[in-house]
């Protein structure tokens, strides 16, 4: 009967299972790739272009604002300088020494030249300027009278910027600005540093003054040779524009160079502009719109090529493999055909053991009409992306707590107001930032977690977000911490200049405690940190704040110096009474490491290495934060 099975005569075929396998894999591999491909380049193209204008526009202002910041420097210096020079009854010698001393602090400055009718004009020269750049000085004379129209519009009330580096062969600027009584001043000087802050790479900033001159470029070439680009169709549309600072996308040839040094055809241009107030020149940012999205564009083919490889790679699979279905299923169909011709004698060959065995061996079974149920189930494959969120909610952890303090921080504060007045707030940032920086390098470097910023003081916690493997060596890295900082902060101080008043030294307190704390991610639905709350969260913070009157700059707690106090030279201070607390807390002084000779020895020599004045402990009151505030009756 098998060879009955064989001899068995099928329709004809006309759209196989292998067809129809490589078909709809085909479909789905194309569309969903396909979609994932072009929504994905959609998006991150509409995402760049937005990175871009932003990047694009924010490069242009901070451009605008150094040149600004620049130009409006050397206009008052200069100006200072010559009301110091014109000023009445001041003698010619201290007219010299304060020229002398103008251009030791401007140094980029190489000339001044201003002219007072019926007094005459006056050019004062920087000849160490000039020399250094290996530059006639000589040439300053010839500048300032060759630019008598720009000093004839300076006396009518306008200040002009001038492009000196056709003249010097040199990045010079220089700018023209009026002076009382019908007088006109000017100032020449270095435009490097303007070079500098405009930087260079994918974005190119360069400024043009109202005429559109060139003053400033990456290509100092264009520079030198005097470029005008007043007649570019873009300068024309910056000029016309009545905002001072905006973005648009247009066509444009300045500034794009094919290989050869030829310029090239217009190309589309993200164009930043910010006019400046100082002298009406104008800062301009570009960007190449093909550059912008060169990456994205480049990610797209490579998808594309990875689709048809994937692709091909399938169909090939999938035919072979459509074989080793469609042939038992032909045998199959074969065998039914018997039954429903009433031939039920059938015996089927079957080698695979997967559901097409099994039905072959049912149809040997049967011997009679059998129903065949064939269903294919093509699954889809869903991607899910897993996020790590932590809800809100603590877990008790046993951590180490630190607390440090700036001692005096009020104080201080008070000698930055009374020395720098409304530039004190920026004065201190910067004096603070600078000793955070150092001090978080300290607890980083320990596997510790700073917590958070309080004004001046620190808090930081070692074994609650992640650990060194167990409280004692969280305890001993947060000590170690303690003693990098107190390293940190002494070559600090060292290295500050007495008198500097922007910069004091700095005195700390450090307060360590270690128990079971509450940590997790503590607020709300809309913003949450990861902290830690608890009795051994506060008793730290109260510890730091008596190191001032026990004279230390770190101490630690009794269950802190259980666990890592014989690692470390201590001596005990008097214990103290926390409210809340049944028996005194006891404190200890952290000197060093011990089995370490190099560093102090004793608490004796941590105040004097330190400068710590030594207190009476006989007299300290290490109680007195427990009754800070007292409530005046009325």
């Amino acid at each position: 009967m098998a060879d009955n099975v064989k001899q068995l005569k099928f329709d004809k075929i006309y759209f196989s299972i292998g067809a129809k396998l490589i078909t709809i894999i085909s479909i789905i591999v194309v569309f969903s790739l396909g979609s994932i491909i072009a929504l994905a380049s959609w998006l991150i193209q509409a995402d760049l272009r937005i990175s871009a204008e932003e990047n694009n526009f924010e490069t242009n202002r901070r451009c605008a604002l150094e040149a600004e910041s620049s130009l409006s420097n050397f206009l008052s210096s200069a100006r200072v300088l010559i009301q110091n020079i014109t000023a009445p009854g001041l003698q010619s010698d201290n007219a010299a020494v304060s020229t002398e001393f103008f251009f030791t602090e401007n140094q980029q400055v190489a000339s001044i030249f201003f002219l007072i009718p019926g007094s005459g004009d006056k050019l004062l020269l920087n000849r160490q300027f000039f020399t250094s750049r290996e530059i006639d000085a000589e040439l300053a004379a010839s500048f300032f009278n060759k630019e008598r129209a720009a000093l004839g519009r300076a006396q009518r009330g306008e200040t002009v910027l001038v492009n000196a580096a056709p003249v010097f062969s040199r990045p010079l600027l220089a700018i023209f600005f009026p002076w009382q009584n019908d007088g006109a001043g000017g100032v020449l000087f270095s435009s490097e540093n303007i070079n500098n802050n405009f930087g260079f790479g994918a974005n190119q900033s360069y400024m043009i003054n109202s005429g559109g001159d060139l003053l400033t470029h990456s290509d100092f070439s264009l520079v030198k040779n005097g470029t005008n680009i007043a007649q570019a169709e873009f300068v024309r549309s910056i000029m016309e524009n009545q905002q001072r600072s905006s973005q648009q996308l247009l066509e444009s040839d300045f500034g794009v160079f094919l290989e050869n040094g030829k310029q090239e055809k217009k190309v589309r241009q993200f164009l930043a502009f910010s006019k400046l107030s100082t002298s009406g020149a104008v800062v301009i940012t570009s960007i190449e719109y093909d550059k912008v999205f060169e990456g994205i564009a480049a990610t797209t083919r490579r998808n594309i090529y990875l689709t048809i490889a994937v692709l091909s790679i399938s169909i090939i699979f999938i035919w072979f493999f459509s074989k080793t279905i469609s042939i038992p299923l032909k045998t199959l169909s074969a065998a039914a055909q018997q039954i429903e011709n009433g031939n039920f004698n059938i015996d089927i060959q079957h080698k695979s053991r997967d559901e097409i065995g099994i039905l072959s061996q049912s149809f040997n079974k049967m011997g009679s009409a059998l129903h065949i149920f064939g269903r294919f189930t093509n699954k889809e494959i869903a991607v899910k992306a897993m996020r790590g969120e932590i809800k809100p909610g603590g877990f008790p952890k046993h951590a180490t707590i630190f607390f440090s303090d700036i001692r005096g921080f009020t104080a201080l504060s008070e000698n930055f107001t009374n020395a720098y007045g409304e530039g004190a707030s920026g004065k201190i940032v910067f004096w603070l930032n600078n000793y955070f920086t150092r001090m978080i390098e300290c607890i980083e470097k320990t596997n510790g977690v700073v917590d958070k910023f309080i004004g001046d003081a620190v808090m930081a916690h070692w074994g609650a977000a992640y650990s060194a493997g167990s409280p004692e060596a969280d305890a001993y890295n947060c000590v170690f911490a303690a003693l990098m900082m107190r390293k940190a902060l002494y070559y600090m101080n060292k290295e500050r200049k007495e008198g500097d008043m922007s910069d004091p030294v700095i005195n700390i307190g450090c307060g360590i405690n270690t128990g079971i704390v509450t940590a997790g991610q503590l607020g709300s639905d809309m913003r949450m940190e990861y902290t830690v709350i608890g009795d051994p969260v506060n008793l730290a913070s109260r510890i730091e704040s008596l190191t001032k009157p026990l004279g230390a700059d770190i101490l630690i707690s009794e269950d802190t110096w259980n666990l890592v106090g014989e690692k470390f030279i201590t001596e005990e201070m008097p214990s103290v009474t926390v409210k809340g607390k049944e028996k005194p807390v006891r404190l200890f002084a952290v000197v060093n490491f011990t089995g370490i000779d190099i560093g102090p020895q004793s608490m004796k020599q941590v105040r004097k290495l330190l400068g710590i004045k030594p207190p009476d402990i006989s007299k300290a009151d290490v109680n007195a934060e427990e009754k800070k505030y007292k409530i005046d009756g009325k």
